[in-house]
């Protein structure tokens, strides 16, 4: 039997090591090229309209594009084979990755705090801003939604939780545009100080989503467990396993995007070892071709039916 034709998932096929690692390369030098653009175009509109949100959001493009690099970085590791240190493979390397994506994240975001509430300190000298500086603004906040919306249709489609982080990081890249055009606005308007409460914004934004970021990466490393909806699907696949009489005790733990699974199959006590081994060798197969697993370690118990028990009993009580 061909196993792979058993995939219940449409978009099983993506989920290869080279599929995702290719799906994650081009959408992130498609990131790569837009926060090239706008953080130059950012920072120098920004410093010659004298305005601190988009300087600051020029900043926030240039984490980001730092953080286009993490990501091809980890991505390239990620594929590598398993050896005698890994034996597991190295899909880790994505969930440090994110890990780094929010520490990055987090530093900005303080580091943007700070500039703010220093300019906040002086509102008499804060000038107004040109308007240009808006035009740019809203240049950006278009790039940066069309940016997240193509990065997390790709990242969902391989189901990456690496590129999904980096798609909501550029989401907030969008966000933070438009906090930072109603600032630029509100100077241009008649008050000075929306720039700068622009700026500060965006830099609580950025922090708040490093911290998430970062928080979910440490549990991932901590061997965090898939959801139950998942979990689940993986028990319904060892139960339609001829052969296989129940299933008890899944355990699963992440590893990057792929899921390491414990489980003890119940089968006919009255089998032999040698049938019972085959059992699980098609359990096995069936899990490994339906869902994103890396490995799935089994544990054979015996199971006996209820009639047998009761005539087994009904001898014994009858033997002399």
């Amino acid at each position: 039997m061909n196993f792979t034709e058993l995939a219940d998932d449409p978009e099983d096929a993506l989920h290869s090591p080279a599929e995702r690692a290719a799906a994650a390369s081009r959408s992130t030098w498609v990131s790569v090229a837009v926060n090239l653009v706008m953080t130059i175009v950012q920072i120098w509109v920004g410093i010659l309209s004298k305005s601190q949100g988009l300087v600051a959001d020029g900043i926030h493009s240039l984490s980001d594009l730092v953080a286009d690099f993490v990501v091809l970085f980890a991505s390239h590791h990620s594929r590598k084979d398993a050896d005698q240190d890994h034996p597991y493979g190295h899909q880790r390397f994505e969930t440090a990755a994110s890990l780094v994506l929010g520490l990055l994240l987090l530093a900005v975001g303080v580091g943007m705090l700070w500039a703010a509430v220093r300019k906040l300190e002086t509102p008499d000298a804060l000038p107004t801003v040109h308007v240009v500086a808006l035009w740019v603004a809203g240049a950006a906040l278009v790039a940066k939604e069309l940016l997240f919306r193509y990065m997390l249709t790709v990242g969902k489609r391989v189901k990456s939780s690496m590129l999904v982080a980096n798609a909501w990081h550029a989401r907030s890249d969008a966000a933070s545009s438009l906090v930072v055009g109603l600032g630029i606005a509100g100077n241009l308007a008649g008050y000075p100080m929306l720039d700068p409460i622009a700026a500060l914004i965006v830099g609580f934004m950025v922090a708040r989503m490093g911290w998430d970021f970062g928080w979910d990466a440490l549990h991932d490393l901590m061997d965090r467990s898939v959801d139950e909806q998942e979990v689940e699907a993986i028990r319904q696949t060892l139960l339609g396993t001829p052969g296989v009489s129940g299933v008890h005790d899944i355990r699963t733990r992440k590893m990057g995007d792929m899921i390491v699974v414990d489980a003890h199959l119940e089968v006919d006590a009255a089998i032999t070892v040698e049938a019972g081994h085959d059992i699980a060798v098609v359990a096995h197969e069936r899990v490994m071709a339906r869902h994103r697993v890396l490995n799935l370690m089994t544990h054979v118990d015996p199971w006996r039916r209820p009639d047998r028990d009761h005539a087994e009993a009904a001898v014994t009580r009858s033997a002399p």
